[in-house]
């Protein structure tokens, strides 16, 4: 498979060459969601724009057979940018479209998965729009997960101590050209939020695993630790992903209707209720390591029952109503991810659940006005609320037998995470914590 150049790619090699540039890292994640790169000089790149870089696959989570192990990676030359934290030449970066040699896109390529997702909201004649805001702490060291102040929600100096960290986050993202929108401190201590700008979701979800990776390198530039970990300290608010949606036709907001008293149109009504018809299904993607359950649960502002609301933030669907009435600014929040998810795939993911309640006209349900979390069972169950799945088993459960998680993810990723998440359930279960050797040890 050889692949012109495009004039993208001829502007990357010349750049390369005007700002001697040596070295470029090329770029893709895994099944699981974490970054993998690879190295290859400035004098490869024109081979690799037109060839791709050979690898081996049966080594990475998610891809492979031993039997099959030969894949392509091409870098996206849209995505060229120079890394901008401290390396003894300046190096490059790219994400990376991975290929089977016969030239066709690998199933197993999570960035893939969510191109076949947007390719079909386009045949709709939609763009999907995301703004996720990803929070995580930052700890004494990876051996002390101790916190580094006792800081509140908005909380300013003396309280706040991490105001030069994540300017220096800012920065670097700024200059590998992800504009930022929010910066502050979070509700529990030591945990923080840095909010990227809404744009479409390819984009999105390249430009989150960019600030996963930026946020890390500027902790261990400061000697201490960051982790994007849902909930690594008991007691306090575990770290989500609350990712705000939208759907446009053209330049026109498809979720915007200036004549309904929410100004929600048809479509967003559908996508809301497919969100939430499908909501317990897609969580193994939103949700999908053992401790990401140990967020969800009730009292922390993690949401756990399946509704809609606008201001209500017990909801898992909000509404928010900062600007009533103002087109561009309609949109959703699905407050259920956390920042340890795989971003591709639960776009994908996201985007799937949505769009089949468009395609299938799904009705809304009637908002819930009420704190979910103050009412009773049983009036939960009169008013058909569901529960988001309590662990990660249920999760698995309910996402194995997902007809629309299963299309979204396609059948290499579905089955390998299926079978990824039981090896970690059935190492979680069978695993002696020190919660039981507390309570246990001295009494039996």
């Amino acid at each position: 498979m050889i692949v012109a150049l495009s004039a993208e790619a001829e502007y990357v090699l010349r750049t390369i060459e005007e700002r001697g540039i040596r070295f470029a890292r090329l770029w893709f994640t895994d099944v699981l969601g974490f970054l993998k790169s690879f190295t290859i000089t400035s004098q490869e790149l024109e081979g690799a724009f037109a060839e791709g870089m050979g690898f081996d696959g049966s080594s990475i989570e998610g891809f492979s057979r031993i039997q099959e192990s030969d894949m392509v990676a091409f870098p996206d030359p849209a995505t060229f940018q120079v890394i901008p934290w401290k390396t003894e030449h300046p190096v490059a970066r790219m994400f990376c479209d991975i290929f089977d040699p016969d030239g066709t896109a690998f199933d197993g390529d999570p960035r893939a998965v969510l191109k076949r997702q947007l390719d079909r909201a386009s045949e709709m004649g939609f763009t999907f729009y995301v703004g996720p805001e990803l929070e995580y702490f930052y700890f004494k060291s990876l051996q002390e997960p101790e916190f580094l102040d006792q800081g509140g929600y908005f909380d300013e100096t003396p309280l706040d101590v991490a105001t030069d960290w994540r300017k220096r986050t800012v920065q670097y993202l700024e200059s590998m050209g992800i504009p930022v929108e929010y910066v502050h401190h979070e509700v529990a201590p030591s945990q923080h939020e840095i909010d990227l700008r809404y744009t479409d979701a390819l984009t999105m979800a390249d430009n989150v695993m960019t600030y996963r990776l930026t946020v890390k390198e500027v902790a261990q530039e400061f000697g201490i630790y960051a982790t994007f970990m849902p909930k690594p300290v008991a007691g306090v608010n575990g770290s989500g992903m609350h990712t705000h949606q939208s759907l446009f036709e053209g330049d026109r907001n498809a979720f915007f209707d200036p004549t309904d008293e929410y100004h929600l149109s048809k479509v967003a009504r559908s996508y809301i209720a497919g969100i939430l018809r499908h909501a317990p299904e897609i969580t193994l993607v939103t949700n999908q390591w053992v401790n990401s359950y140990k967020r969800l649960v009730p009292g922390f502002e993690a949401p756990v029952y399946v509704c809609w609301a606008r201001r209500n933030r017990s909801a898992l669907v909000r509404v928010p109503m900062h600007k009533p009435g103002k087109e561009g600014a309609t949109r959703i929040e699905y407050r259920s991810p956390d920042p340890a998810c795989n971003p591709y795939l639960a776009f994908a993911a996201m985007l799937a659940a949505g769009l089949a309640g468009v395609e299938g006209e799904y009705e809304l349900p009637p908002e819930a006005s009420n704190n979910i979390y103050a009412i009773t069972e049983d009036e939960r169950q009169a008013a058909g609320i569901r529960s988001l799945p309590e662990d990660l088993h249920e999760a698995i459960r309910l996402a194995e037998g997902s007809e629309v998680l299963r299309a979204a993810l396609g059948d290499h990723v579905h089955e390998f995470l299926i079978r990824n998440k039981r090896a970690e359930w059935d190492s979680f279960k069978t695993h002696v914590t020190p919660y039981e050797l507390e309570r246990y040890l001295p009494i039996l």
